[in-house]
């Protein structure tokens, strides 16, 4: 009974953090939720102008494409880059209140789940306005799969960064250096075909890579590539573990370097 009750309210606490996490990011903005949106779709418009109009890739529903790879990566992207500030960002709570701390990670990656969930219907009607019709059933069962898989990476990824920024303050411009690179390593804005066939199994090195691979085949396709989804599998349990055992060593030192 105690420990149900305990788990009770940890799910509480996560939930009243989450929503502070929503409310922190739109503080005195006009627009709010719609940058969530609107960021991908500017993205998408200035890559279909440098590659569909100025290089001339030759791809049908080049803007349906860029959408179902830059949806989520915006997902996985925000959580990672915010996740630097996640622990520094909270200070006073974590010095005054004793809690998980890691329920302050689980809450940012939770905001981005909630926002990447609230755009899927403006995606569709992006195919729809294209021509195409989205696989809702494969949605059905896809979309949750590979959240999870999504979540054990932004985590495990997330808590590592968080709680090395607290001892080494410059892990949020490597973090960003590290984003930026890892975009263009990344099949979003171009497909793996592209990629020459001797340096296509340099891919699945890019731990980023697989899980966004899997995303647009189930966006833009209806199926899901379950060795790309097995890889992510990999790649975010063992993130989960290095994540983990480093914030375990890591935190009781918080509150003092706070």
């Amino acid at each position: 009974m105690i420990k149900n009750r305990k788990i009770t309210h940890y799910i509480d606490l996560l939930v009243v953090l989450t929503q502070k996490e929503m409310k922190v990011r739109y503080k005195s903005s006009y627009l709010g939720y719609a940058w969530s949106i609107l960021q991908p779709i500017s993205f998408a418009l200035v890559f279909f102008v440098a590659f569909k109009i100025v290089m001339r890739i030759q791809m049908d529903n080049y803007t349906l494409f860029l959408l179902t790879g830059l949806f989520p990566w915006q997902n996985l992207s925000n959580s990672l880059l915010t996740a630097p500030m996640v622990f520094v960002g909270n200070s006073s709570i974590i010095k005054k209140v004793f809690f998980p701390r890691n329920l302050l990670v689980t809450a940012a990656i939770m905001s981005d789940m909630i926002h990447f969930l609230l755009a899927l219907p403006v995606l569709v009607a992006f195919m729809l306005l294209s021509g195409q019709t989205p696989d809702i059933l494969a949605w059905l069962y896809g979309v949750p799969l590979l959240i999870i898989l999504q979540f054990l990476i932004q985590y495990g990824i997330g808590i590592a960064i968080a709680s090395v920024n607290l001892f080494f303050r410059d892990m949020e411009r490597l973090t960003t250096i590290a984003m930026t690179m890892l975009f263009y390593c990344t099949p979003i804005i171009y497909p793996i075909s592209m990629v020459p066939e001797k340096y296509r199994y340099l891919i699945a090195l890019n731990p980023l890579a697989p899980i966004m691979v899997s995303w647009r085949e189930l966006l833009l396709n209806g199926t899901l590539d379950l060795g790309m989804a097995g890889i992510s599998l990999a790649y975010g349990l063992m993130f989960l573990t290095l994540g983990t055992l480093l914030f375990r060593r890591l935190s009781w030192k918080f509150a003092e370097v706070l």
